[in-house]
């Protein structure tokens, strides 16, 4: 499991020119899955995900969680994190979970976030446009196996 947290101002994401998720304040995830993912590695990395400390504390120090911002999380599937660029110049995606199971484990990263935290998603599988104003800019990469 791979996941890209983005730290940020505002983010939507818009499926044929119509916004279908979008916050004002927290986290921009790209998540994507493998064949070794599964119900353990989501509540790792959802658990790490929430309790980040990206966001300035009262003294300017990133010291503090999405949680502890009162902030949201707009969270979009990409598959093309496990793009293998080692061979030639066309990513290989042969890593990435195959779109049926990879649709579960997605819905299945979104419920474990809504336990704790307001969520807006993008459309697995759409073809989508995602903007954000990323603070910092802070990102991180995150991945599970």
């Amino acid at each position: 499991m791979k996941v890209v947290v983005q730290r940020a101002r505002d983010a939507e994401v818009k499926v044929e020119g119509k916004i279908v998720g979008k916050i004002e304040s927290g986290l921009m995830i790209l998540v994507g899955f493998t064949d070794t993912d599964g119900l353990e590695q989501i509540k790792k990395i959802a658990h790490k995900v929430l309790n980040l400390r990206i966001f300035p504390d009262e003294n300017g120090v990133m010291n503090k969680s999405v949680l502890d911002v009162g902030g949201s999380i707009l969270s979009v599937s990409q598959f093309t994190l496990y793009g293998d660029t080692k061979k030639g110049n066309r990513p290989s995606y042969i890593k990435a979970l195959n779109g049926t199971e990879a649709k579960k484990l997605y819905e299945l990263w979104n419920e474990e976030l809504q336990k704790e935290i307001t969520v807006e998603t993008g459309i697995f599988g759409a073809d989508m446009d995602v903007t954000l104003t990323n603070v910092g800019p802070t990102t991180i990469l995150m991945e599970i196996e």
